[in-house]
């Protein structure tokens, strides 16, 4: 039997074990998650009112009922069990543990009470046991949130609905009894670059025109009336897209909702204020573009701001003992092969760039380079596999959850979940091991 781990259980992780599950009939799959819950950050990443995308929880879930892939929760790598055990007791070791620490600021203020990465902010309204201490400070009139992407997107729309319109969402109790409670009037959406380089879609972009109490402003100015001659013909659909949406938003009238969302462009953080260690403003400089890049005109406003949310981008975090590129903040490999019998994939193979389809299709091709060496080696295996691991787990006082466990835990919040709500999440590990003892 040919004995494979893989660390790390969201999608990349699932379609790696499906397709390696299904290809090879004599190999036994097991998905190590440090967490007693499956499915990464399509459970703790994706926005909670965004049920349909995390509707590919369907899908993985098809991956765990295979008879020969074992779901191991609860057992971190590096910890409780370390890398080079792992490649000792396996004939095969595939890391998939994405990219969820946030990048700094790096502006000065940057640590003050008030300012969140978008990683830690996203993780603790849904539900992430690393972040259920968080209690961001939400108190204040003005919120910025800094970048131009989608996750920047989905935090503003979150902060900005009504307990009505996040009544079917999976938000944890606690932050959405938060987010209600804030007395938000201001959201700044601030990007580096102009609306031509932004990063965000157009669905999410087009979903704050239905928002209740929200109402989305835009410069006109700040929007150009047609994309440049030379602009990438694969690009311009999708901006052009952006850009109607845009203008659309910059005839709203301010005063139509009670919260407003300011998108910006062109401007980049260089200052925190602060009074009593607290934020109490944020100080940017004006940008001007020069064939696509951003450069600064020694021009500055400020916005008055109590919190500032940071989604310039997210950083793995190396396990001790694999190889690990730190000047990328990546998994060292070349085309997916770490070391020998040791693969990668997703965000902490190439950075946290692209979406979950994007994760699939390079999943895919990791797996093809694994079964390709596995049939070029034609010894036989000798690794004993997960009864190695599960000796040294039980030696050391580690309670490992199965797929079954997982499911008493899943049952366990969709019962206590009130009205519309698909589930009610536990927050805390020892709150979901205690149903299953």
């Amino acid at each position: 039997m040919t004995n494979i781990a893989i660390i790390g259980s969201g999608p990349s992780g699932c379609y790696i074990a499906d397709m390696l599950a299904k290809k090879l009939k004599d190999a036994q799959v097991d998905v190590f998650d440090r967490l007693p819950t499956p499915f990464g950050l399509v459970r703790a990443g994706v926005a909670p009112d965004h049920q349909g995308t995390k509707n590919i929880v369907r899908q993985l879930e098809r991956t765990f009922a295979r008879e020969n892939v074992r779901f191991v929760g609860n057992v971190h790598i590096g910890t409780d069990i370390t890398y080079q055990e792992l490649k000792d007791n396996y004939d095969v070791v595939a890391v998939t543990i994405g990219a969820v620490k946030d990048r700094v600021l790096g502006i000065p203020g940057d640590q003050l009470e008030g300012i969140y990465g978008s990683g830690e902010f996203v993780a603790w309204y849904n539900g992430h046991p690393d972040k259920a201490d968080l209690q961001p400070k939400l108190d204040g009139s003005g919120i910025a949130i800094i970048g131009n992407g989608n996750v920047a997107l989905d935090i503003a729309r979150v902060i900005a609905k009504t307990p009505s319109e996040l009544s079917s969402s999976d938000i944890t109790a606690n932050a959405a009894a938060a987010i209600n409670k804030a007395p938000v009037q201001d959201i700044y959406l601030i990007g580096r670059r102009g609306p031509l380089e932004a990063s965000f879609t157009n669905m999410e972009l087009s979903e704050f025109a239905e928002l209740e109490s929200c109402v989305t402003l835009v410069d006109p100015d700040q929007i150009p009336a047609a994309l440049p001659d030379d602009f990438d013909p694969r690009s311009a659909n999708t901006v052009n897209q952006n850009l109607e949406t845009l203008r659309a938003y910059s005839a709203n009238s301010a005063d139509s909702k009670p919260i407003r969302l300011h998108i910006m462009f062109c401007a980049s953080p260089v200052e925190i204020s602060e009074t009593d260690g607290h934020v109490s403003g944020l100080k940017l400089e004006k940008n001007r573009m020069v064939e696509g890049r951003a450069e600064s005109t020694g021009e500055y406003f400020e916005l008055d701001v109590q919190t500032v949310i940071s989604a310039i981008g997210y950083q793995s975090e190396p396990i001790e003992g694999m190889p690990f590129d730190h000047s990328r903040s990546i998994v060292s490999n070349e085309d997916g092969r770490v070391e020998q019998n040791v693969y990668t994939s997703g965000w902490c193979k190439r950075g946290p760039q692209g979406v979950i389809p994007a994760n699939r299709a390079e999943a895919m091709t990791v797996a093809k380079q694994i079964i390709s060496d596995l049939d070029a080696n034609s010894e036989a295996s000798t690794k004993p596999g997960f009864d190695q691991i599960a000796a040294l787990l039980d030696k050391r006082h580690v309670r490992s959850v199965s797929y079954a466990d997982w499911q008493i835990i899943n049952n366990a919040e969709i019962e206590r979940a009130e009205g519309d709500k698909p589930r009610e999440k536990f927050t805390r590990v020892d709150e979901m091991l205690a149903l299953l003892d």
